[in-house]
């Protein structure tokens, strides 16, 4: 119980940290340089989210649902910025920490199926061009584990490269390709199943209100093998950061415990984003 409490007190506080605390669209980009871009950038606040926060319950798409098959999803992710960016070229350092739950509520007990914890560090640069903001580059060393010993035991280790591309201020490309240092003897296939790079975009609507984002994850492997995410949000008040969310979860390694397990889910809930983009 007080592990449920904890949780779920971890999500409402992410709903509370406000959007402005996450790099936004620099207004009359055109006359700034880059000196001026990374100035406001430096100025905003230090604290804020990383990767999309989202509250969702759902159910297998393929056959007829039941308490194994039926969930709840959450993830609560939060990032502090260490530096400003004015480390060898132009680079800023930061901790990140995100943590995923898959809760069997339709379970008598109400007991948490799997948790997956994902720290790490992030060492990442602004990509300035004619005095306007058209990417980012990151360098990533994470761990992500389920806390769990014995033949439940998951975990694994990533030194990544990311780059984010902004086509305009409402669309992203992005990608991430990382190399793995697996320390669990459960799960030394894992690149099979959760992959070795990601690619993927993010679009939002004129006026704010629709988002849609797609992630392809690639498995190892040569033939045409990729996990999917598809999310779509309307957002609820003008002003706030919250949306309704439709997820689509198609593949594996959706969480770390059935890392090889295929999932074809659909789920619907709360998402908490940032104002310009979330991390991926």
């Amino acid at each position: 119980m007080k592990l449920r409490s904890f949780l779920l007190t971890l999500l409402i506080a992410a709903c509370c940290i406000p959007a402005t605390a996450q790099m936004v669209v620099i207004r009359d980009q055109d006359k700034w340089d880059a000196d001026s871009i990374r100035r406001d950038f430096d100025s905003r606040p230090f604290f804020g989210l990383y990767k999309d926060n989202y509250f969702t319950i759902g159910t297998t798409v393929a056959g007829k649902p039941t308490s194994d098959n039926s969930d709840v999803k959450f993830q609560v992710s939060i990032r502090q910025r260490l530096t400003k960016s004015t480390l060898p070229f132009n680079t800023y350092l930061y901790l990140f920490y995100s943590q995923k739950a898959m809760w069997n509520v339709f379970q008598e007990s109400l007991p948490f199926y799997d948790l997956n914890f994902n720290p790490g560090l992030g060492l990442s640069k602004l990509i300035i061009v004619k005095g306007r903001l058209v990417g980012q580059l990151t360098l990533l060393l994470e761990h992500e584990s389920n806390g769990r010993d014995k033949a439940a035991d998951r975990s694994w280790n990533k030194l990544s490269i990311s780059g984010a591309a902004y086509i305009d201020p409402l669309i992203m490309v992005h990608a991430k390709y990382w190399l793995a240092l697996i320390d669990s003897q459960q799960n030394k296939d894992i690149l099979k199943y959760s992959g070795i790079y990601q690619t993927g975009f993010q679009m939002k609507s004129p006026n704010g209100r629709w988002v849609f984002d797609v992630t392809l994850v690639k498995r190892q492997g040569w033939n045409f093998n990729f996990n999917t995410i598809v999310n779509v949000g309307y957002r609820l008040f003008k002003r706030d950061n919250q949306f309704l969310m439709l997820q689509w979860y198609n593949g594996y390694g959706e969480c770390m415990l059935d890392y090889n397990k295929f999932h074809n889910r659909l789920r619907i809930g709360l998402l908490i984003r940032p104002t310009f983009f979330s991390d991926f």
